[in-house]
């Protein structure tokens, strides 16, 4: 199975009251990271069959915008295992529940999506360091309890691709 993490994009900061944070959303920042992770893998021509998220708000808007820039019309999925206080075997039962599907997208938090994601692909001991940052993507190959990351991609990459995109892609030599 194809394995793709996607952290939350940025929502500003953590409010006091647990209650008031789950429905903190995107900031401007965030939503705009989303949408360029979201057309990345657009022109990579990702496909997904599952889009599942964190039902905090910030997680959603997350997800809903992926889910737009792919043309992904089934309804985002909702699972607790994604919460910010998920554990790693609630999220290896889901990778369980899942098992059908080729490619599938899961959207968190900090700190346990970055075990999340060391442990998948360096085992129990999830010895893998790796710097997560808000909104950005990892692709990972899962074959049963472990897997292969085959590249991460944080929004600040995805915006200088997309501008070097629009540029023109022919050669600026003159012909004579």
């Amino acid at each position: 199975m194809i394995l793709y993490f996607l952290r939350h994009a940025s929502a500003g900061k953590k409010l006091l009251s647990p209650k008031k944070d789950e429905r903190r959303p995107l900031d401007e920042e965030g939503i705009l990271q989303a949408r360029y992770i979201g057309r990345m893998l657009a022109n990579l021509d990702v496909q997904v069959e599952q889009i599942i998220s964190s039902p905090l708000k910030r997680a959603m808007q997350t997800a809903s915008l992926l889910a737009n820039e792919l043309a992904f019309e089934s309804p985002v999925q909702k699972d607790d295992a994604l919460r910010p206080d998920g554990e790693y075997d609630q999220f290896q039962a889901l990778l369980a529940r899942c098992k059908k599907h080729e490619a599938i997208v899961v959207v968190g938090h900090n700190p346990n999506f970055t075990e999340f994601l060391s442990k998948t692909i360096a085992g129990a001991a999830g010895a893998a360091h790796i710097e997560f940052k808000k909104g950005a993507v990892a692709k990972v190959d899962v074959n049963g309890r472990t897997g292969t990351l085959h590249w991460m991609v944080t929004p600040k990459i995805a915006r200088s691709l997309q501008t070097s995109l629009k540029m023109s892609s022919r050669p600026k030599t003159s012909r004579k």
